[in-house]
């Protein structure tokens, strides 16, 4: 996935954030004409994200940028991310943004990619409960890692909650018909908490039961009693899922993983290495 994800009025925002009034540090040493270049690599193994936007920064700044890898490559330690070359100032205006802009979407889509891993041959897809502010780059370095998007938000799907159910007073069955007549292109997901509830809209004619912090004994028990009575639902089990857990939900019987464990990993650490000397300009 190589398209840039941010536009270029956002990700100058992130560099007048940083640098709001120059660079005290080069414009006192008097070295801001100066030539030279840099290297982004990885300092370990890692699922990258987030380069295409880094070239940009760099190119905002004032330097000639070249992505070496693409968002989605692993990488192996020591594996080469991006060069970049410009003046000295150009340079530090943007490496220390870019850098931790790479950083960032990199340890989120690592921690994808091993949740991916970790429930093979079951999808992952990850809520969407990204941190505030960061949605675009958020969803590009989830899908980076191999997994996908439960909901981009409240507009394109239907998910029925208990916080929507308090204020029904008609059947189970009467409220997936009337969802279903109003909107026939959309399946209709149901968030349920216990065996008994599973079963209520199962019956009811729910396309997908959304097991909220089901564990997998439970949730092997309700995939059995739907079998028992001809009831097929997909079942997405929801809440605690991570890298550790994902193989027993997968041989309880879930057809989907919905986690939101990806948006606390760390960063993955880059490794900048700067060269004085060369061709400075953009």
């Amino acid at each position: 996935m190589p398209s840039c994800v941010l536009p270029d009025h956002v990700l100058a925002a992130l560099l007048a954030d940083d640098v709001p009034h120059g660079d005290l540090t080069t414009e006192a040493l008097g070295i801001g004409a100066q030539a030279a270049e840099l290297h982004f690599q990885a300092r370990a193994d890692l699922r990258l994200c987030g380069v295409e936007e880094a070239v940009r920064l760099f190119t905002l700044a004032g330097c000639r940028a070249q992505a070496l890898a693409a968002s989605g490559d692993a990488l192996a330690a020591q594996q080469p991310i991006l060069h970049a070359a410009g003046s000295a100032d150009a340079l530090h205006r943007a490496w220390k943004v870019a850098q931790t802009l790479v950083e960032w979407a990199s340890g989120l889509a690592s921690a994808a990619a091993a949740l991916v891993a970790a429930a093979r041959p079951c999808p992952v897809a990850c809520t969407r409960k990204t941190p505030p502010g960061s949605k675009a780059l958020a969803v590009k370095a989830v899908r980076a890692g191999g997994a996908g998007m439960h909901r981009l938000g409240l507009s394109e799907t239907l998910l029925l909650f208990a916080e929507h159910r308090l204020f029904l007073t008609e059947a189970p069955a009467a409220t997936i018909a009337r969802l279903q007549s109003s909107q026939p292109e959309r399946k209709v997901v149901v968030e349920v908490h216990s065996v008994e509830e599973g079963l209520l809209w199962a019956q009811a004619g729910a396309h997908v039961l959304q097991l909220e912090k089901f564990n997998p004994d439970t949730l092997a028990a309700l995939a059995h009693q739907l079998r028992t009575q001809g009831l097929a639902p997909v079942l997405a089990a929801a809440g605690g899922i991570h890298p550790g857990n994902a193989a027993d939900y997968v041989a309880a019987g879930a057809a989907l993983l919905v986690s939101s464990w990806p948006y606390s990993a760390a960063p993955r650490d880059v490794a900048v290495h700067f060269v004085a000397g060369g061709a400075a300009g953009g």
